[in-house]
């Protein structure tokens, strides 16, 4: 018999619904509900996440196995802060037009979107929930549920609505969230290996590199997008008559 454990499914639902608002696989998403019906790209999204979280939660649990605990605490700790700085730098979103395959739009969605999710922060983080929390089936519970629900809120405001939730605040969200599980998780396995001084220092050493690491990638981002803006507008100004 399986245990579910409520601080695994309220962590995982929570992380992986913040990491998943913006992300490019909610654009993909988006993209194949505009050009298909709606219910089928939903059926094809659910596939492919429970798919692609079967296997994660599998092999995080393997690496329980073979890995001592406060290894893998330590470095989940440390990756859900590399998670919330990535998420201020963001994915390369290259939403195009989609094929459908012969086997129709539920087959071209799943195998689509399961690819694109290899590699993908969200996918990276259950591994580090599942070793956080050492319980597997909560997590694929809850990381599911969670990419269900925020690809298809993405999908209603993007496609009913026509609006954007706006990217920027979730991501400030997300990559907070994902510090402060990180240094919380540091702070359960330090105190008992280097003692609660160093502990305190590098605690503080964290949080100051997070937050300028956050400030000088968010700088930087919005000046790539303001660079593309100003490149789009050159593209389609109207051109001087001879």
């Amino acid at each position: 018999m399986f245990e579910l454990s409520l601080a695994a499914l309220i962590a995982s639902f929570g992380l992986i619904f913040l990491a998943e608002m913006g992300d490019k696989t909610q654009f993909l998403a988006l993209s194949f509900a505009t050009q298909h019906n709606v219910y089928k790209v939903i059926l094809g999204v659910f596939l492919a996440i429970a798919a692609n979280f079967a296997i994660i939660v599998v092999i995080g649990q393997f690496l329980i196995t073979i890995v001592p605990i406060d290894i893998i605490s330590l470095a989940a700790s440390l990756s859900f802060i590399g998670f919330g700085l990535w998420t201020i730098q963001g994915d390369k979103q290259k939403v195009k037009k989609e094929k459908v395959s012969r086997f129709g739009v539920v087959a071209t969605v799943a195998i689509a979107f399961f690819i694109a999710e290899f590699g993908d922060k969200t996918q990276l983080a259950t591994i580090s929930l599942v070793a956080q929390y050492q319980n597997a089936v909560s997590v694929f519970i809850g990381a599911t549920v969670a990419m269900l629900v925020a690809d298809g809120l993405g999908i209603i405001v993007g496609v009913v609505f026509c609006k954007r939730i706006p990217e920027r605040i979730l991501k400030w969200l997300s990559a907070t969230i994902f510090v402060v599980f990180g240094l919380i998780g540091l702070y359960e396995v330090l105190p008992a290996k280097v003692g609660f001084a160093y502990t305190a220092l590098t605690l503080l050493a964290l949080t100051v590199f997070s937050v300028t690491a956050m400030l000088v990638l968010a700088r930087k981002q919005k000046r790539k997008e303001n660079f593309a803006k100003n490149i789009a507008c050159k593209d389609h100004s109207p051109r001087e008559i001879e």
